[in-house]
């Protein structure tokens, strides 16, 4: 096995299972909605709140977004490739699976931001902190994708 597929290979699997616990995360979400439903409709206990809606769309991208990047990465482990799409086709699927997954876990994030302000709305002097260390993860997965796509881009090209 040469380089080029060795370290391709062992990003797109440990993206794939990455990728997968978000799309079951999400769903789970996106079935137990924060302050659950109304016994006698079924409809979510916070559905007139305006962020409510922020948290659906944010939750639905999240899945959307992970579930691209699940199928990019296994279309990308399970096909068999010529030695010279290492260097053009492979890396383009590379990028389009770790920008998906970027926005996924960005996504996720803001899902979990607004299912807190929902459930603690008015108890600010909780949520600030936590919405500020909720954007940790995103930022350092950003800076450590980044400067992986910038050290590929320096060796095989654009």
């Amino acid at each position: 096995m040469k380089e080029g597929e060795k370290w391709m290979k062992e990003i797109a699997n440990s993206c794939t299972v990455v990728a997968a616990l978000i799309v079951t995360i999400m769903f789970a979400a996106a079935i137990t909605v924060p302050g659950g439903n109304r016994q006698e409709s079924g409809l979510p206990m916070f559905l007139n709140v305006n962020v409510f809606v922020l948290f659906i769309i944010s939750d639905a991208l999240s899945l959307l977004f992970a579930s691209i990047s699940l199928l990019t990465f296994l279309g990308f482990t399970s096909s068999s490739y010529k030695e010279e799409d290492f260097l053009q086709s492979l890396p383009k699927k590379m990028l389009i699976g770790i920008s998906t997954l970027f926005i996924s876990i960005a996504t996720m994030m803001m899902t979990f931001c607004t299912s807190l302000y929902i459930i603690l709305k008015g108890k600010s002097s909780v949520i600030i902190p936590i919405i500020c260390l909720a954007i940790v993860p995103v930022a350092l997965f950003a800076w450590m994708q980044l400067r992986f796509l910038l050290g590929r881009k320096a060796k095989y090209g654009a």
